[in-house]
């Protein structure tokens, strides 16, 4: 095998994508299809899960709340029924959660923010890592944090909390699963182009009480490349770690974010 070859992921494997129906899942799901994966999505917004399967016809997927562990189990029993087994799991699904100083958090808000971006991923780790462990296609799972998993973030602590949780939750697995030659990683991605990011960028110009430009150039003064990622730079990294080249690579917390500095 070529370096070239090295680089693509093997044809067929079959991969899991959790709130994949728009934003960085769905250009993880177009990647992988595109390279002749079986891709299965899930996602809570059961239109956008209809709308993304009527434009990638090959997409295989299903209305899901990842915060709760039925909807989990019945993905997987799908995943397990359409695709025959399990090769790559990409725990994606997450939310912003609120913005606000801690004594201002409303708990309810807080508890949903930590089910949905971190019990989640325990939902699908417990039910898929036993499809894993039966697969020789180079099992991998995939994570997706944050750069607030690697940086304080004043205002979002929900937020920030379950994405430092995912990264002792990687590095935990790539030990525990080595030795089923399972790789585990996680994806930091920055600050990303898109509706997601002007609502966060909005939320937190409010709470300061500034103009939303105002909090656009904050953001952009805090990366090194000053600009932002876009979600094909996060779906690039996860072909690449699903890929021959990318064999060796477990327990990593990888950024893609242009360097942020600090937030």
């Amino acid at each position: 095998m070529n370096m070239i070859e090295r680089l693509k992921p093997k044809a067929g494997l079959r991969v899991l994508i959790s709130g994949a129906a728009s934003g960085i899942g769905a250009a993880i799901a177009e990647a992988f299809l595109e390279a002749d994966a079986q891709v299965y999505i899930c996602d809570v917004d059961a239109s956008a899960v209809d709308a993304i399967q009527r434009r990638l016809p090959n997409l295989h997927g299903s209305q899901a709340d990842v915060s709760k562990r039925v909807d989990v189990e019945r993905v997987i029993d799908d995943v397990r029924s359409k695709l025959g087994g399990l090769d790559i799991l990409i725990n994606n699904a997450g939310i912003a959660g609120p913005t606000g100083g801690v004594e201002d958090i409303d708990p309810e808000q807080w508890e949903r923010t930590i089910s949905t971006n971190l019990n989640s991923q325990f939902y699908f780790l417990h039910k898929a890592v036993p499809l894993l462990k039966q697969t020789s296609d180079a099992p991998a799972i995939i994570a997706m944090s944050s750069v607030a998993g690697r940086l304080g973030y004043a205002f979002r602590t929900p937020y920030a909390v379950t994405k430092w949780a995912i990264v002792g939750l990687v590095k935990s697995l790539a030990v525990e699963l080595g030795p089923d030659n399972i790789r585990v990683n996680a994806i930091l991605p920055g600050v990303v182009q898109g509706e997601r990011m002007d609502r966060v960028i909005a939320a937190r110009a409010q709470s300061l009480d500034i103009s939303v430009e105002a909090m656009r150039d904050e953001y952009l003064k805090k990366i090194s490349l000053r600009r932002m990622v876009t979600v094909e730079d996060i779906a690039a990294m996860a072909l690449f770690l699903a890929s021959p080249a990318g064999q060796n690579i477990s327990g990593q917390a990888i950024s893609v974010d242009g360097n942020v500095e600090y937030l």
